[in-house]
């Protein structure tokens, strides 16, 4: 039988949406905007498969780098390595002060 290691998985409850979270997301979290070094949670939504960051990722807060075409550049911290995340806004959630 064939190895499976697709992008997605052990993804099944990690990704899992609420009830009444499932669907689309509204348009606003398409048009976010962050300023450069600002404080972003990678929360990943499901519904939206394009410009998902890893797995691994999810849960994680980084820092706005920049902006690539509609996505945006973080940098995390990952062990004890900096790591460049490429991501799009509706898998990211400002962080509150």
């Amino acid at each position: 039988m064939a190895h499976h290691n697709g992008q997605r998985k052990k993804t099944r409850y990690k990704f899992k949406k609420a009830l009444r979270q499932r669907g689309l997301a509204p348009v606003t979290t398409v048009i976010q905007q962050f300023e450069i070094g600002q404080r972003v949670h990678i929360v990943v939504d499901s519904s939206v498969q394009t410009g998902m960051p890893h797995r691994r990722f999810h849960g994680k807060t980084g820092k706005v780098l920049g902006k690539q075409g509609r996505a945006w550049l973080l940098e995390i911290k990952d062990g004890n390595a900096t790591k460049t995340v490429i991501s799009r806004p509706q898998h990211l959630k400002p962080q509150k002060y």
